[in-house]
Order: structure tokens, then C-alpha cells, then sequence
């Protein structure tokens, strides 16, 4: 190998680094700007999914009893555990998105375009849940437990914060304690990472104009874009979030894992139950994740100012 060519591997090896570095820094920022913007519609879903059967007449009932309850703060309970966490499970979630997308184009050396298709996006987003799980599952498990336990009736919260779930579930069960729900968690985050990214990538070349490139693009598409990514992520993840929900949030013992859940679901409430808080996670959709790529683009072209 020539030393020129071996100057070109270093700097081709170097630039992709640079990628998947501003990829997991950039999902980071998108991540935080989607809990600050989406957080209460997500407590309203969590409290509609966990809650007994009566104890809301329906979305508007939960927010009016968390603000009677809590005032404004009420609908930001079970904040912390997302935000500690939503670096890392965004960050991950982007960079695992780039690296799906490399490893398509590596298992497909002989294609004839640089562009991938929709399934191989579909592909590359789905890849991107697995790392992620790793991170949400547990994360996810103590935003639940804190959104849950706080019930109607006087009673007090049965934890004091994010780091007291963990040390209690520590005590009562052990790290699968609190890992329980994982397998629900990719159930629902590879499939809706699929349709997530996809949706943003065929979004951003629909709204880029003759002879333009989507890296062109205006804040306004941009927020119209990862809109429509969000509402396809949630129009396909809400049964299986149920199922992580009530797995996450129910006393050890309840269901003995994912389809045992799901039988018990539909045997106590019907098939229905399998949407509770498709409301609240459609609203949520649109404006939440606007802003996690408008978090997203926004920082990345601040990286590629300074690297």
C-alpha cells in the first residue's frame, strides 16, 4: 500500500469517528429538548396505562387531578430518571442509527447507489434499538414506578427519587429487578426506530426542493419532519409500550414475562387495553419529537462549525 492510500484510510477512518462522535453528542441534545417539550403527555399515557380500571375518565381527567394534586410541577413528575438518562439512550439511539447505516452498506458492496432505501433505513433504525435497550430498559423501569406510584387518595409516594427505585429494586430483586421490561422495550423501540427514521428520512426528501440537498433544509421543515417521524414511531409502539408499562410497574409476580402480560391484558380489559394512551402519546408525538431533531440538526451543524 502506497503511502498516499494509507494517509486516505487514516483520514477516511478519522472523518467516520468524527461522524458517530457528533451523531451520539447531537442525539444527546435532540434527546433532552424531547423530554422538556414531551414529558407531560408521556406521565398522562404512563398513568393511563398503570391505572386501575375507573380511576380516569380519560386523558384531560389525569392531567386535571396531577395539577389539583401537584400544581404545574405534578406533570413533570418522573422527570429526572428521562433526563439523567435520555443522553445516553438518544446519544445511543443516533450513533447506533449511523452505524446501522454503515453496516448496510457494508453487507452490500456491490450496490449501485449511495442512497439507501426505505426498508434498509427501516433496517438501520431498527439496529439502533439494541444498544439502546441497554440504557432505556432500566431508565424506562424507574420513570414508570415514579409516574405510578403516585396515586389518588392521599396516599404518599412510595419513592423519594430516581436513585431511591434503583436502590430499592436493587434490594428486592436484584439487577433483573431493575432490568425487568427490557424485552419489551426493544419490542417496542425496533420496530418504532424502524418506522422512526425511515419516516424522517422520506419526510426530509419530500419537503427539499428541486435540486437541493435535505442538509439544506429550513428549521420549519425540519420540525415538520421529525414530527411526522414521531407519529409514525407511536402509531405502531403504544400495544407493546402497554405491555412495558404494566410489566414495569406491577408488583414481582404479576405476569411471568412479555405474552403472559399481554394475555392477562386483554383477559381482565379486552383487546382495547392494548391502546390505552394512544392519545396522549399521539399528542405527544408531533411536538416531542420536532424537537429532538430540531435538538439534533441544530447541534450537529454547530459541531461541523467547530470540527
Amino acid at each position: 500500500m502506497s503511502s498516499s492510500t494509507s494517509v486516505d484510510v487514516l483520514q477516511s477512518a478519522k472523518s467516520a469517528t468524527a461522524d458517530l462522535v457528533k451523531s451520539f453528542i447531537a442525539g444527546g441534545f435532540g434527546g433532552v429538548a424531547a423530554v422538556l417539550v414531551g414529558h407531560p403527555f408521556d406521565l398522562t399515557k404512563t398513568r393511563l396505562q398503570t391505572a386501575a380500571p375507573g380511576t380516569y375518565t380519560g386523558a384531560a381527567d389525569v392531567v386535571k387531578k396531577a395539577l389539583a394534586r401537584d400544581g404545574a410541577l405534578g406533570l413533570y413528575r418522573g422527570v429526572v430518571p428521562p433526563l439523567i438518562g435520555v443522553t445516553p439512550i438518544f446519544a445511543i439511539s443516533f450513533w447506533g442509527y449511523d452505524v446501522g447505516k454503515r453496516l448496510v452498506f457494508a453487507a452490500t458492496p456491490n450496490r449501485t447507489s449511495d442512497t439507501l432505501s426505505i426498508p434498509e433505513l427501516a433496517a438501520a433504525g431498527f439496529f439502533s434499538a439494541i444498544p439502546q435497550t441497554l440504557v432505556a430498559a432500566p431508565v424506562e423501569r424507574a420513570k414508570v414506578l415514579l409516574q405510578a406510584s403516585h396515586r389518588q387518595g392521599g396516599s404518599e409516594a412510595k419513592y423519594k427519587g430516581v436513585f431511591d427505585v434503583f436502590r430499592v429494586l436493587y434490594r428486592e430483586g436484584g439487577v433483573r429487578s431493575i432490568f425487568r421490561g427490557s424485552f419489551a422495550t426493544l419490542m417496542r423501540d425496533g420496530p418504532g426506530s424502524a418506522a422512526y427514521f425511515a419516516a424522517y428520512e422520506v419526510a426530509k426528501k419530500a419537503l427539499t426542493p428541486e435540486g437541493q440537498s435535505p442538509s439544506q433544509l429550513n428549521l420549519g421543515a425540519i420540525i415538520v419532519a421529525g414530527g411526522t417521524a414521531g407519529v409514525a414511531m407511536w402509531s405502531i409502539a403504544i400495544p407493546p409500550d402497554v405491555v412495558k408499562s404494566r410489566l414495569q410497574s406491577a408488583p414481582t409476580g404479576t405476569y411471568s414475562g412479555f405474552m403472559d402480560c399481554v394475555r392477562k391484558t386483554i383477559a381482565a380489559d379486552g383487546v382495547g387495553a392494548l391502546w390505552k394512551g394512544f392519545g396522549p402519546a399521539m399528542a405527544r408525538a408531533f411536538p416531542a419529537n420536532a424537537a429532538t431533531f430540531l435538538g439534533v440538526e441544530a447541534s450537529r451543524k454547530l459541531l461541523d462549525s467547530f470540527f
